[in-house]
């Protein structure tokens, strides 16, 4: 098994309910090991009036990576998030995306791990930093702490607390 790392958000919805029905669907894929607090967000590269919850969660599963990416992607449908053909970002129920996949880099046109923008992105950082702050970025070569301090993105990240799944 390995050692996985998944982002949450969502900013449709009753936001927290949407965060612990994809925290026990996930669940049935592996054993979830730790989950962050959860942090309210502005949008990042989109305008919205509706803010986001977002969170991290560790898992530890067998299932590969190109199976877990569809996986999640059933996951999302179940909650009723449903992919517009939009340019760009858009409101969701729920997103689920595949931070890191232990140390593995995987680049095809389905799937690129680690995600490609986790240095561009408080909302994830802040989360993944509570869990793993020492976890090294197998592309860039600094952990995720250092990622943290050296990332440019100037959104607030708000904590808001925990949640029980």
């Amino acid at each position: 098994m390995g050692i996985v790392y998944l982002s949450l958000g969502t900013n449709l919805g009753e936001r927290e309910l949407n965060l612990k029905s994809a925290i026990n669907e996930i669940g049935a894929l592996g054993s979830i090991d730790q989950i962050s607090s959860v942090y309210e967000t502005e949008p990042w590269g989109f305008r919205s009036e509706n803010k986001f919850l977002n969170m991290v969660i560790e898992i530890d599963t067998d299932i590969p990576a190109n199976q877990l990416i569809n996986e999640c992607l059933k996951i999302e449908a179940i909650l009723g998030r449903t992919r517009g053909y939009a340019l760009g970002y858009e409101s969701r129920i729920i997103d689920i995306d595949i931070l890191f996949y232990g140390a593995e880099i995987v680049s095809s046109d389905d799937l690129i791990i680690p995600h490609p923008h986790i240095q561009d992105r408080k909302f994830i950082l802040e989360p993944l930093n509570e869990l793993a702050p020492n976890f090294i970025h197998p592309v860039l070569g600094k952990t995720v702490s250092e990622i943290l301090k050296s990332s440019s993105d100037q959104c607030t990240v708000n904590r808001i607390g925990t949640i029980v799944s």
